[in-house]
């Protein structure tokens, strides 16, 4: 028999939170972020499932690459752009959209000769700090730039603090408007959070990642509060149950202490599947109806969950870990982390099926 630890990846909840998202900025075209392998629900599932993007976004080279090798042949935007001659001529080749954002990409370009860029973006750094030519240099820049390049260049920045109302914002988005002011070019501002919550970055373009993917960037929302699809649900199956009693200690550590005499579930799943060691007891899975809770340190391959009074599981049961009944953003929030972190690293060992 075969371990059933399943990542079930729903491509129609994808095609709905695409929706959504057009639907909080009907006038801009839409860069749907797929880069990380899709957010951990694979690169290929994501780029086809998202179809009626304008554009979809990677990370790399490498994987734009990967989604041509592939059959996909929408534009792609990478968003770390070249680093050198044959990731450049790997861009030109299968005409992937380079982002510019740093001084030796454009030393890259002049090294390649007359060689022309049929797209390309280029980045301003007004405050994130970690990718982007200075704003104040954007005139220059476009000026030097555009000629290379067959179609008008795009501008972009990133926000920092997207997903809170902050002061931050605003700073951003006026050094954006003052460095870009008389500049006649197309703009993108916007990434998941601010294109649903700050209708003043909804420029040309939107850059949505992770809420594609059912997942709320704000940490006092989850996506199905925001009216998202969950995407990946995972789940695993009961193995073992044990009556344990007052006392009884449970798992490596022995971190968790019965209170009182308890059933406890053995779920296979563990930190060699990604799911996260570090969360907390009383972090909640879902078997049998209801809601039960992690009972001490997960384990690489298995975890323990102490089971309701009244629960009816047995062994062979599912239990989902995240999904369609726990919000994977309840347990990123158990775990201290980012739901972006949990799906991301997912296992490959773990079996995953197209719903």
């Amino acid at each position: 028999m075969s371990r059933s630890t399943i990542a079930r990846i729903n491509p129609r909840a994808l095609q709905h939170n695409l929706r959504m998202l057009r639907q909080r900025a009907p006038q801009a075209r839409v860069v749907a972020v797929i880069k990380a392998d899709g957010y951990g629900h694979g690169l290929l599932t994501a780029a086809k499932a998202l179809h009626g993007a304008d554009m979809l976004a990677v990370a790399t080279v490498e994987e734009g690459l990967n989604l041509r090798h592939s059959g996909i042949a929408a534009p792609i935007l990478v968003l770390e752009g070249f680093h050198n001659q044959d990731e450049l001529a790997g861009v030109c080749r299968e005409q992937l959209v380079p982002v510019m954002h740093a001084a030796h990409q454009l030393q890259v370009l002049d090294q390649a000769g007359e060689i022309q860029l049929e797209q390309a973006w280029l980045k301003l750094d007004t405050g994130m700090h970690r990718l982007g030519f200075p704003a104040a240099d954007a005139a220059n820049l476009l000026h030097k730039l555009q000629p290379r390049v067959q179609q008008p260049v795009v501008l972009m920045t990133h926000l920092a603090n997207s997903e809170r109302d902050c002061s931050a914002n605003a700073r951003q988005l006026k050094q954006f408007d003052q460095a870009v002011a008389g500049l006649m070019a197309a703009h993108s501002i916007a990434n998941s959070a601010a294109a649903w919550s700050l209708p003043e970055t909804r420029r040309d373009w939107i850059r949505p990642g992770i809420m594609l993917y059912g997942i709320s960037p704000f940490t006092d929302q989850t996506g199905d509060q925001l009216g998202l699809q969950p995407v990946m649900q995972l789940s695993s199956e009961l193995i073992a149950m044990r009556d344990c009693q007052a006392g009884d200690r449970v798992g490596y550590g022995s971190r968790f202490e019965c209170r009182q005499a308890i059933r406890i579930g053995v779920v296979a799943i563990g930190y060699g599947d990604g799911y996260p060691r570090h969360v907390r007891d009383g972090t909640p899975v879902w078997v049998a109806g209801h809601r039960a809770q992690i009972a001490g340190i997960p384990s690489m391959d298995m975890l323990t969950i102490a089971l309701p009074r009244d629960s009816q599981a047995k062994v062979g049961d599912p239990v989902e870990l995240w999904g369609q009944h726990i919000a994977v953003e309840e347990v990123a929030a158990w775990s201290d982390t980012i739901a972006y972190e949990l799906v991301c690293q997912v296992k490959s060992r773990v079996k995953f099926q197209i719903i």
